[in-house]
């Protein structure tokens, strides 16, 4: 009997060290899984910033920057305000002239389809 239960011993020991091999591959594969997920979101992030620097080159190329853009839309403002002030001055005198004699200088007349009946 005592063989028996040393044999019995033995194999309890054998399948406590199989069950803390196996405790210890499933340590070393939740490890592995989550260094895998890091090194994934670490390679995507590197990828992310490169396609994002590449775009707003691309973006500069084509579009020019942004403060380009503004600075000439305020210099091309500036000049339109400036022929439009420029020709108001120019052409006002002209222009109340031209409608004050419209204006006051009446010329009266007979419209050419009044028909006057007697």
């Amino acid at each position: 009997m005592t063989s028996q239960s040393q044999g019995i011993q033995q194999l309890l020991q054998a399948e406590k060290r199989a069950k803390d091999k196996l405790e210890e591959a499933k340590k070393r594969k939740g490890k592995r899984l989550k260094q895998a997920k890091e090194e994934a979101i670490a390679e995507i992030d590197h990828y992310r910033l490169q396609r994002e620097k590449e775009f707003r080159n691309k973006q500069t190329n084509v579009m020019g920057s942004q403060g380009n853009i503004s600075t000439k839309i305020e210099e091309q403002t500036t000049e339109t305000i400036r022929n439009l002030t420029s020709s108001y001055h120019k052409n006002m005198e002209s222009m109340m002239k031209k409608l004050l004699s419209t204006i006051c200088d009446i010329n009266p007349e007979v419209h050419p389809n009044f028909r006057h009946e007697v």
